[in-house]
C-alpha cells in the first residue's frame, strides 16, 4: 500500500479528518498541517475533538483562538472545547423558560441537551464561519479539522421541525439535539456549510482508520453514512501499519493486520487507499509529528528493557466482583477496546469459581465467536443492536405518528437514530432478559451511558418517560433501573486502552456515571505492551509510551485498575470457555 503523502495538486481546500476515538486522527491532521506549512502553505489546524490531545501534540496551551505555531511559521492553531460550547447553546436555550416551566419540565430540557448529538452541533457551530468567513478563506490556503460531523447531526440540522419549539410542545420522548432555535440566526450559514461539506472540489473528507476489524467497519459504515449524505469525496488513511516483524508478536500483528486489510478495505475500494506506518517515537512533539509523514528521515529504535512494573491483572476484578457477591457486571468503554472479550472473560473466570452466569452480548459477530465458549455454567444471549433499534423505533412511532404534522414525524424518526436512543432500545433488552435469568449472575458487554439514565430519570418518575415514549411501562425495565440506581449489585467495569484518545474518552464516561450516581469501581486497561511479553525494539519503544497513560488510569481510578497483555487471535481462538 503506498505511503499517506498529501500532494498540493490534490488537495482540496478543506480536509476533514474523521474516525473512531484511538485511531489517530490528531496524529494524522497535524502531520498533514506540518508537512503543508513546512512547504511553504498557509494552512489553519482546527480540532472540535472533546478528546483531543492537541495540545500535547504542539506542547503548547491552545483554546479557541488562533496562535501561531512559533516553529512552523505558517501555521496557526485552534482547539475548541466542544463541552462547554455545549453548555453555554445549553444555557441559552433554557434560559427563556427559568419561571416559566415548572422544574422537572426544566431539568428534563437540561438533558436532553446533555448528551452526545448536542455537543456535536455545539462542535459544528464552532466551526461553521471558517467554512463561510471570505477573510479567513482568503487568508488560508488550506483549512484543515480534527474531526467531522456524523451523517445524523448533518441530516438533523437539514429537518426544519429541528429549528422550532419542538422540544417544549413535544410529548413524544425525543432525546436527542432538542430545538435549534438557539441558533436559528445562524440557520443560514449553517446551510453554507453544509453545501460545502458536500462540494467535492472544496471538501475531502479523511477517513482515519486502524488496521483492525473493528476500526474498519466503522469505518466503511461511517463512509456509507456520509456517501448517502452527497459527501463522496472521501480518501482513507491506514493508520498504525506494522511495517515489519522482528519477534513472535509483531508477526501474528502483522498477519491479522493484513488479512483484516484483504477482507475490508475492498469495501472502500472507490476511494484513494494510502497508510502511515507504526513508528517507535511518539506521538508529542514537533519533531516527532514532523517525522510521521518523512520516509527518509531514519528513525533510531533503542532496545533498552523498559522498566519492571507490576500490575493487578483481571483476575483480581474477577475475585472482587465474585466476592462482593455483584450480580448485575456491566463492562463499558468506546468501540474497539475490548468490551466483548473482557465481558466473556469475567464470565468465564465467575464460572471457573462455581456461579452460574447469564452472559448477554450486543457483538455476536466480531471477537465472540473468537471464543469456545462451551460452559455448562455460561448461558449466552446475542442482542442484535439494530433490531433492537428497530423494534423500539416503530414502536414509538406507532404510539405518536397519528398525531403529529408531517415534520414532527421527519424530525422524530431522525432523533430515534441517535446514540441515546440507542442505548434505551439496548437498556429495553437487557432488562428483558435480565429479568428471565435463573442465573446467579449476568454479565453484560456494554452499559447505558449516565446521560442515557440521566434522561429516562429527568421527569420525576421513569414510568412517566416511557409512557410518553412507548405508551407502557415494561415491569422488568423499571426493576433492572432500580438495580442500577440501588448499586448495591451491580458493577461497572470501565475498559480502556494505553494511549491518549481512549483514556480521554473513559474519562468522560466515568464522568457521566458519576452524574447518575452509578457504580464503576474498577478500570481495565487493555493490549497493554508493557503486561506483554516483547522482544521487538519497535514495539518495546511502543511499550515505554505506554507510561503516561497508565500512570493517569491510575490516578483517575484511585489505583483500582488492572492490566492485560496483548492476546493473538490464535491465542482468542484457543481459549475455551
Amino acid at each position: 500500500m503506498e505511503r499517506y503523502n498529501p500532494k498540493v495538486d490534490e488537495l482540496t481546500h478543506y480536509l476533514f479528518f474523521t474516525g473512531k476515538g484511538g485511531v489517530g486522527k490528531t496524529t494524522v491532521a497535524s502531520a498533514t498541517a506540518m508537512k503543508l506549512a513546512d512547504q511553504g502553505h498557509s494552512v489553519v489546524l482546527v480540532s472540535t475533538d472533546p478528546a483531543s490531545n492537541l495540545q500535547d501534540v504542539f506542547e503548547m496551551e491552545l483554546d479557541n483562538k488562533l496562535r501561531q505555531i512559533p516553529s512552523v511559521p505558517n501555521l496557526s492553531v485552534a482547539n475548541f472545547d466542544p463541552l462547554e460550547s455545549a453548555k453555554e447553546y445549553r444555557d441559552s436555550v433554557i434560559e427563556p423558560y427559568i419561571g416559566v416551566l415548572p422544574e422537572a419540565a426544566l431539568d428534563n430540557m437540561k438533558e436532553q441537551l446533555s448528551g452526545s448529538c448536542t455537543v456535536e452541533v455545539a462542535s459544528f457551530n464552532e466551526f461553521t464561519h471558517f467554512l463561510t468567513d471570505p477573510e479567513m478563506n482568503k487568508n488560508y490556503e488550506y483549512i484543515i479539522f480534527d474531526t467531522a460531523p456524523t451523517g445524523h447531526t448533518l441530516r438533523m440540522l437539514q429537518l426544519p421541525a429541528a429549528w422550532t419549539n419542538f422540544l417544549d410542545n413535544n410529548t413524544t420522548g425525543a432525546s436527542c439535539l432538542g430545538q435549534l432555535a438557539g441558533l436559528d440566526q445562524d440557520r443560514a450559514v449553517y446551510k453554507k456549510a453544509v453545501e460545502t461539506l458536500t462540494d467535492g472540489t472544496e471538501t475531502t473528507l479523511v477517513l482515519v482508520t486502524r488496521p483492525q476489524r473493528s476500526s474498519l467497519l466503522e469505518t466503511i459504515r461511517t463512509s456509507n453514512e456520509l456517501n448517502k449524505l452527497g459527501i463522496d469525496h472521501q480518501e482513507v488513511v491506514v493508520n498504525g501499519l506494522l511495517s515489519h516483524a522482528d519477534d513472535s508478536l509483531s508477526e501474528e500483528i502483522m498477519q491479522q493486520q493484513q488479512a483484516d486489510l484483504d477482507e475490508l478495505l475492498p469495501k472502500l475500494s472507490d476511494y484513494k487507499q494510502t497508510c502511515v506506518y507504526l513508528r517507535a517515537a511518539s506521538t508529542v512533539g514537533i519533531d516527532n509529528i514532523r517525522n510521521i509523514l518523512n520516509p527518509e528521515k531514519i528513525e533510531t529504535v533503542q532496545s533498552d528493557e523498559n522498566k519492571s512494573r507490576n500490575f493487578n491483572t483481571l483476575d483480581m476484578i474477577i475475585n472482587d466482583l465474585n466476592d462482593s457477591d455483584k450480580r448485575y457486571i456491566f463492562t463499558m468503554g468506546k468501540g474497539g477496546v475490548g468490551k466483548t472479550t473482557t465481558a466473556v472473560e469475567i464470565a468465564s473466570g465467575l464460572a471457573d469459581k462455581g456461579k452460574s452466569v447469564h452472559l448477554i452480548t450486543t457483538d455476536p459477530a466480531d471477537h465472540l465467536g473468537m471464543f469456545q465458549i462451551d460452559s455448562d455454567k455460561i448461558k449466552v444471549d446475542h442482542v442484535d443492536p439494530e433490531h433492537a433499534l428497530e423494534e423500539y423505533q416503530q414502536e414509538v412511532l406507532d404510539n405518536v405518528s397519528e398525531s403529529m404534522t408531517e415534520a414532527d414525524v421527519d424530525y422524530l424518526k431522525e432523533d430515534l437514530r441517535s446514540p441515546c436512543t440507542q442505548e434505551i432500545a439496548l437498556f429495553t433488552v437487557f432488562a428483558q432478559l435480565i429479568e428471565q435469568t435463573k442465573c446467579d449472575v449476568t454479565v453484560v458487554d456494554t452499559a447505558p451511558t449516565g446521560h442515557t439514565l440521566l434522561l429516562l430519570n429527568s421527569t420525576e418518575e421513569y414510568a412517566e418517560e416511557v409512557k410518553r415514549t412507548s405508551g407502557k411501562v415494561p415491569e422488568a425495565v423499571m426493576k433492572l433501573l432500580n438495580e442500577v440506581q440501588t448499586g448495591k449489585d451491580v458493577e461497572i467495569v470501565m475498559v480502556t486502552l494505553p494511549e491518549a484518545t481512549p483514556v480521554y474518552e473513559t474519562q468522560r464516561l466515568s464522568k457521566e456515571l458519576d452524574r447518575a450516581n452509578m457504580p464503576h469501581k474498577w478500570w481495565l486497561i487493555n493490549e497493554s505492551l508493557q503486561a506483554t511479553d516483547i522482544d521487538s525494539p519497535l514495539l518495546k519503544a511502543r511499550a515505554r509510551s505506554e507510561d503516561r497513560w497508565i500512570d493517569e488510569v491510575e490516578k483517575l481510578s484511585g489505583g483500582k485498575f488492572a492490566v492485560t497483555g496483548w492476546q493473538t487471535n490464535y491465542e482468542r481462538q484457543h481459549l475455551t470457555v
